[in-house]
């Protein structure tokens, strides 16, 4: 019998161990991947404590995958073995669900996540669903790839879905592992980009990711200096803490979006009267599909965008993940198989 290397957590808050697990055969309508890559992401850290309800234990984390497809299951005709493809955050859905036949994929009443409904990616080989799936485009290479799957996506998605057009002002709250891919879309879409990041010493990087302007919370009032800037159209905020993304309602625009994708649960101290005065709205935005991560890709080879990523062997798991934990990480880590 195959075996594969997986880092295993025994249990909530336990330590990353890598271990010999028995590889088999996918089922119908999945596939096996070979992992090339994986990303280290922050809502790893809620897996590992345990936060999510009905994980199995041990746990195999990683929901920002990219490898090859390696062995194929019944039923399964659109891969073959040897695709490169990626698998995020959205790891299959069951398209039988209202949802899903509404069109509403994301919110699926079945939908899968690695490491959460099957095992993640910080192991040499992955099984999942077929309909998880995203190509990756030939330029992009696998590690390259790997963030796209979440970050990358959720960003890109993100942003693409509000009503902003070239040129108008859109500000990134944040510039860390999901930020710093929002500052560069944002750029890249031709929006006049604002990054906003506590301290001084974080404009350099935010320039020279693509911001046109940069505001230091820890000095600044946003919100006032976003109204100097003539008022964003859209905010999309990538930190995970609710009263940063608050002081940034009075600098929107008439009409204009907070789009929150950093994940807290904080309350947001928002006064309905602030929204209904300037007809803004907030929105809370999911990852997206397995085609919005295909078309990601596509952007970022054609653009340029590329996740700023150090490289660590799967056997270093535990100090690539301790590194993302703590903060040390340069942006974003992702594990090499």
């Amino acid at each position: 019998m195959a075996t594969h290397k997986a880092v295993h957590v025994a249990q909530a808050g336990g330590a990353l161990v890598l271990a010999d697990v028995e590889t088999t055969s996918p089922p119908s309508d999945h596939v096996r991947i070979a992992v090339a890559a994986c990303g280290v992401y922050g809502t790893d850290r809620e897996f590992y404590a345990g936060h999510f309800p009905g994980l199995q234990w041990p746990l195999t984390l990683g929901h920002e995958i990219a490898g090859t497809v390696a062995e194929v299951g019944d039923g399964v005709e659109d891969f073959a073995i040897g695709d490169r493809v990626a698998v995020g955050w959205f790891g299959g859905n069951c398209n039988r669900c209202v949802p899903c036949r509404g069109g509403h994929f994301m919110q699926c009443e079945r939908m899968q996540v690695p490491s959460w409904h099957y095992p993640g990616g910080y192991a040499e080989s992955v099984t999942a669903p077929a309909t998880a799936l995203a190509r990756i485009p030939e330029g992009l290479s696998l590690a390259e790839a790997a963030p796209m799957g979440c970050a990358g996506v959720t960003t890109f998605n993100g942003l693409r879905k509000t009503r902003a057009k070239a040129g108008d002002l859109v500000a990134v709250l944040g510039i860390g592992g999901l930020g710093h891919l929002g500052v560069q879309f944002a750029r890249a879409m031709g929006f006049e980009t604002v990054a906003i990041a506590r301290g001084v010493q974080r404009e350099a990087a935010a320039k020279e990711l693509g911001a046109h302007h940069y505001i230091d919370s820890n000095t600044a009032d946003v919100a006032a200096e976003l109204k100097r800037l003539g008022g964003a159209v859209v905010v999309l905020a990538t930190a995970a803490a609710s009263k940063a993304m608050a002081a940034t309602i009075g600098g929107l625009g008439p009409e204009g979006e907070l789009v929150t994708v950093g994940v807290t649960p904080e309350p947001l101290p928002i006064s309905p009267l602030d929204l209904i005065n300037s007809g803004l709205s907030v929105t809370g935005h999911p990852s997206g599909t397995s085609r919005d991560v295909e078309e990601t890709m596509r952007f970022a080879l054609q653009t340029g965008v590329r996740a700023v990523i150090q490289e660590v062997p799967l056997a270093q798991a535990a100090d690539a993940f301790e590194a993302m934990d703590s903060g040390k990480a340069h942006y974003r880590m992702v594990l090499t198989v």
